[in-house]
């Protein structure tokens, strides 16, 4: 397939229908991508025979790490942490979900660039987070190359808080700092997507966009776009757990980078250095093929990041 615009990933260009056909998709999967492309999500049943299993040790090993009294069907869930970051270093089962090889060539196939997963969250409650998207977290240049996987581990319905999202937003603008009138590079905040949170209400409102809960299967998994507007729905039953966990990818011959401490039009980005969990070696940050200097991050961010570090001791 000869793609005049390689620097956009295949799900979300405007030429999409008149190359489905040449992607390699079986039927199922070229619905996949043409929800992708109209919606900014796509679900799929994941693809790991040995999931329940899976499923069932995570629980296991995990729980003890969230402080919550799972035992007691009658304990408040959320009363304890709400995720565990990147505990793919210390649990393979977690970490086999995050680089599920049918998952990564299906992307790959998607998206027109090989992907590799470089985060990964693991909750046993919902969020109850505001809409927000995930580029101004992570970003690439091009921009787009970046999607998450959110698996559900439970049966979840309405009283439990389920993810919510705002079908056709990966269509609106990404936000940058230079859109919202704001310096990113070296600022000291706290939140990388409270500065946003007034535009993207604001959008919503124009545009009239409705939030849709996704009501999961247990094995169920959601594929969403980078841009596309999602968040936490209110839990009214705290006695609920709502297991899952999400796995963020990146593509290949990309620069990476957090938006929101960053201002492009200055060149100055606050780099990502990222390494993929399926083999653990680092993803060079690149374009066109070649390799940009290792990066470095702002001095305010670092410090940030040492006090969330210090946090999490104490």
């Amino acid at each position: 397939m000869t793609n005049p615009l390689p620097g956009l990933p295949l799900v979300e260009s405007p030429l999409l229908p008149g190359q489905l056909g040449s992607m390699g998709l079986t039927d199922k999967e070229q619905r996949l991508a043409s929800e992708l492309h109209h919606r900014g999500y796509g679900v799929l049943d994941f693809p790991d025979g040995d999931l329940d299993a899976r499923i069932a040790r995570i629980k296991a090993n995990l729980g003890p790490h969230y402080g919550i009294d799972f035992d007691d069907p009658q304990s408040d869930k959320t009363a304890g942490e709400r995720r565990l970051q990147d505990a793919w270093r210390y649990d393979e089962d977690v970490r086999a979900i995050a680089a599920n090889e049918i998952v990564l060539d299906l992307l790959g196939r998607l998206y027109g660039r090989r992907a590799f997963p470089f985060q990964t969250l693991n909750f046993p409650v919902g969020t109850e987070q505001e809409a927000h998207t995930d580029t101004v977290h992570f970003s690439s240049l091009p921009e787009r190359f970046m999607c998450g996987v959110w698996l559900a581990m439970e049966d979840i319905g309405p009283e439990a808080g389920p993810l919510f999202y705002l079908p056709g937003s990966h269509r609106w603008p990404v936000l940058s700092n230079s859109l919202i009138g704001r310096r990113g590079f070296g600022s000291a905040a706290a939140s990388a997507q409270d500065p946003f949170a007034h535009a993207w209400r604001a959008l919503r409102e124009a545009t009239g966009a409705i939030e849709e809960p996704f009501l999961a299967r247990k094995g169920q998994a959601l594929i969403w776009s980078a841009n596309l507007l999602h968040g936490g729905s209110p839990q009214s039953d705290n006695t609920l757990t709502r297991w899952s966990q999400v796995t963020h990818y990146y593509f290949e011959d990309c620069i990476y980078y957090t938006p929101a401490f960053s201002d492009e039009a200055l060149g100055q980005l606050d780099m990502r250095a990222v390494s993929s969990i399926a083999d653990g070696l680092p993803r060079a940050n690149s374009y066109l093929g070649d390799v940009l200097q290792s990066p470095r991050r702002s001095r305010p961010l670092m410090k940030r990041l040492r006090q969330r570090w210090q946090g999490s001791r104490s």
